[in-house]
């Protein structure tokens, strides 16, 4: 069993940065980021595979969010640089045993709660 804990998540300003943690547990092959706005579906932000062999991004951040895994603490960290009022959102860690789209939300078996982001002056 798959367990996904988000943490980091809060209020920042326009331009500046904040980092997400996702603290893993159980055997993944790809682990992602999405975040979700109230009334609206779930969209994809990030995502790795966990062998290292490459990450994936969405247009819209691409240049300024990096995800990372960190092997020691299995966790999957997402660091937002230059955040903008439209990247505020709930933001959630999902992951999947099995190879599909990372791009698709579907495709994803285990999801965390979700964090709040919030970017605001």
């Amino acid at each position: 069993q798959v367990q996904l804990v988000e943490s980091g998540g809060g209020l920042v300003q326009p331009g500046g940065s904040l980092t997400l943690s996702c603290a893993t547990s159980g055997t993944v092959l790809f682990v992602g980021w999405f975040r979700q706005v109230p009334g609206k579906e779930r969209d994809f932000v990030a995502a790795l595979l966990w062998s290292g062999a490459g990450t994936y991004y969405a247009d819209s951040v691409k240049g300024r969010f990096t995800i990372s895994r960190d092997d020691g603490k299995n966790t999957v960290a997402l660091q937002m640089n230059n955040l903008k009022p439209e990247d505020s959102a709930v933001y959630f860690c999902a992951a999947s045993t099995s190879p599909r789209n990372m791009r698709a939300a579907r495709s994803y078996d285990y999801w965390g709660r979700g964090t709040q982001i919030t970017v605001s002056s």
